[in-house]
């Protein structure tokens, strides 16, 4: 072979390696990050699954073509929760955010069968080296509406829709109690358990054994606006749960603790494209951005606003803790003395109501 075939040989050579190199990085450039979302209800409960896919959506529009997001609706706790799990781990999903305490024990079980892809589980405890959790200080939020409770309640009897006696739910009765008693000493709240997340028949139904009962003011902590469009037919006032639900009831909405994933999804989802992704736990509440107190409805006096945002401020700032003592247990015993606040380990594993809280709690 002759010099001039010889150069041309190697020029051709390294102008594939070149091109394949340019490729190579092309392809990586181009490479699309997918990420699933498993739901415990329907993507139109205008609750909890609703705020959740509004993250998701948050997700597309920061990252565009980036970016491939999936979800899975109205997924049952349990077996099922764990074939929707691992279907999206063995379909190339580099990132899954399951959105319900029920799926823990199915998510930290798949997270070790898939040690490459990245998990996220929200409001449960179990974490691994790919396996991060993540939930919202919702009591804080109850914190507030309860001191709009306090303010407007004429009965001086509360209604709350409970969705399972778990420590998230108490825990949030007790918060909007203590603010509400605070307020107004002698009024007391009312509990009807439900047993489901998104049961809008059942919900309703509960909302009209509490108004029939004298309440007339209704909260929830489930997720379809039932509560609130009962509070709407029936002349009362309510909460929004999750989300703004002004919409189902103009007039019955006072306000409504909103739950924002937005910046969450976002940071996470970029932790994994460029890398820095690692387990962690997040607790997040009214500083941080994941509580928003919805605008306030018109029944919503000027001097109610004003106090309620002075609680809310309070707590963003870290002045007021919705927990520190004294309280009284509904046995009358101080369980927290004054000038202590409970800790947050003792908040998750809240099982026991607050004096002004009536009827058993469940086991």
């Amino acid at each position: 072979m002759g010099n001039r075939t010889l150069l041309k040989a190697l020029c051709g050579t390294v102008a594939a390696c070149l091109m394949s190199f340019i490729g190579v990085g092309m392809s990586h450039a181009d490479e699309v990050t997918k990420v699933g979302f498993v739901y415990v209800g329907p993507v139109g409960d205008h609750g909890w699954t609703f705020r959740h896919d509004a993250g998701r959506k948050a997700v597309e529009a920061e990252f565009g073509d980036k970016v491939k997001t999936t979800y899975v609706e109205s997924v049952n706790e349990g077996a099922d929760a764990e074939r929707v799990i691992r279907k999206l781990a063995s379909s190339g999903h580099d990132l899954v955010f399951t959105t319900s305490f029920g799926f823990m024990n199915a998510t930290a079980k798949v997270a070790k069968q898939f040690p490459k892809v990245k998990f996220e589980h929200a409001t449960g405890y179990k974490r691994a080296d790919n396996l991060s959790t993540y939930a919202a200080r919702f009591y804080e939020g109850r914190a507030v509406i309860g001191n709009i409770a306090g303010h407007l309640t004429k009965t001086g009897i509360v209604g709350y829709v409970g969705s399972f006696p778990i420590p998230e739910v108490v825990r949030g009765i007790n918060a909007f109690t203590i603010a509400m008693r605070k307020v107004n000493p002698n009024a007391v709240v009312k509990v009807v358990w439900v047993n489901s997340w998104y049961d809008p028949g059942t919900e309703g139904d509960a909302a009209k054994a509490l108004i029939d009962q004298g309440a007339d003011i209704i909260a929830q902590h489930t997720d379809s606006p039932a509560p609130l469009q009962v509070a709407e037919q029936r002349g009362v006032h309510g909460f929004g749960q999750a989300s703004d639900m002004s919409a189902f009831a103009p007039k019955a909405q006072l306000t409504a603790i909103v739950d924002n994933w937005d910046s969450y999804y976002r940071d996470r989802t970029r932790a994994v494209m460029d890398g820095t992704w690692k387990s962690t736990d997040t607790w997040g509440g009214i500083a941080s951005g994941m509580v928003e107190i919805a605008p306030y409805g018109d029944a919503v006096p000027d001097d109610v606003r004003a106090d309620a945002d002075a609680v809310a401020k309070a707590i963003s700032t870290g002045e007021l803790h919705p927990f520190q003592g004294p309280i009284v247990n509904q046995a009358g015993e101080t369980v927290v003395p004054e000038g202590t606040t409970l800790s947050d380990e003792e908040l998750l594993g809240m099982n026991w109501y607050v004096e002004g809280v009536q009827g058993e709690l469940p086991k």
